[in-house]
């Protein structure tokens, strides 16, 4: 059987945890064309009958002495320690600049085994010859191929070139894990790309999300239509269901889990407060909405969401905050 850490690499922007979402068949890390959207090494658990991947997505490598962008580089080369095999994903519709010879310096330098794949293949890109040479030459891959994560072209053969490449070993999960993620990760994750998709150009690197309170209800066993709000929740937060019409009272299903919860967009300056907010709160509504309709999509609950802005000034520079969002340690 075989079992493996890949991790993901590629410049901001090359399609990588599009590609991971695919290739998992389910949302596990969120997408934008903000360069730079992720910030963690996203875990993707990929099942065959052959054995089990588990891939790294990792943050775009941007070559930048900025701090935030210093901690996002280490998530990136620390991911690369783990990995037992590198996926080295490139955007065909970009031409190879010093960036991408940086990312090629440093994978040849891994020793890793490594399968690449040229992205973004469906915009019929002039690109590929050149892409594909400068990928032999300085890589040597075990396999090269031509994909499309958003169309999901030739996915399967990824997941046969990289399971190839893994060692013989003992599942690290069950098979039917596609993710590793705790709740309260994929929440702020999901809140944070709505806010980013939502937001000005100036506010996505600037946002984090802090989740300060999450209660979770389980409906009593005897009460057919409980409404049970946690302590702190506001007067009328849970939206009530309008009566169904097709089921009589009997056949009603039984009453979901609720889970209520209470999250800060946190941004750097005050004049970004504004701009999530949005002229009359519309613009925090429709992150708010947009969030719940991901989340239920996640989790089998009923779910409530108080999201509010507030500032924490020069964020990106402090080091405390830093090490516990990218997992760095102490």
């Amino acid at each position: 059987m075989k079992c493996g850490f890949v991790a993901i690499i590629g410049r901001p922007s090359a399609g990588k945890s599009t590609l991971l979402n695919a290739l998992c068949g389910e949302k596990v890390a969120i997408t934008s064309s903000v360069p730079q959207t992720t910030r963690n090494a996203i875990r993707g658990i990929v099942n065959r009958s052959s054995g089990q991947i588990v891939f790294l997505d990792t943050p775009g490598y941007h070559d930048s002495d900025k701090k935030l962008n210093i901690y996002l580089k280490d998530v990136v080369h620390r991911s690369l320690d783990d990995a037992d095999v590198v996926l080295y994903v490139m955007d065909a519709s970009r031409p190879p600049g010093k960036e991408e010879g940086a990312v090629m310096n440093l994978l040849a330098r891994s020793g890793k085994p490594i399968v690449a794949a040229v992205n973004k293949t469906d915009l019929n890109t002039p690109l590929l010859t050149e892409i594909r040479g400068l990928i032999r030459v300085n890589l040597n891959p075990s396999e090269l191929l031509e994909i499309s994560a958003i169309e999901g072209r030739n996915l399967e053969g990824v997941v046969q070139a990289v399971m190839e490449q893994c060692p013989e070993g003992e599942l690290h999960y069950p098979t039917d894990f596609y993710t590793d993620q705790d709740p309260e990760f994929r929440i702020t994750e999901i809140i944070r790309e709505q806010a980013i998709i939502r937001s000005e150009q100036e506010v996505p690197h600037s946002l984090y999300v802090e989740l300060a309170d999450m209660e979770f209800k389980k409906p009593p066993a005897s009460a057919e239509k409980a409404e049970y709000i946690p302590s702190g929740a506001p007067d009328g937060f849970f939206e009530r269901e309008e009566p169904s019409t097709e089921n009589p009272a009997s056949d009603k299903p039984p009453a979901k889990p609720k889970l209520w919860v209470r999250a800060f967009l946190v941004v750097e300056r005050s004049s970004q407060v504004g701009i999530l907010v949005g002229h009359k709160g519309e613009k925090i509504k429709a992150i708010r909405i947009g969030a719940l309709r991901e989340m239920k999509k996640v989790f089998p609950w009923k779910i409530s969401l108080d999201l509010r802005v507030k500032v924490n000034p020069k964020w990106r520079k402090k080091d405390p905050l830093l090490k516990r969002m990218m997992g760095s340690g102490e």
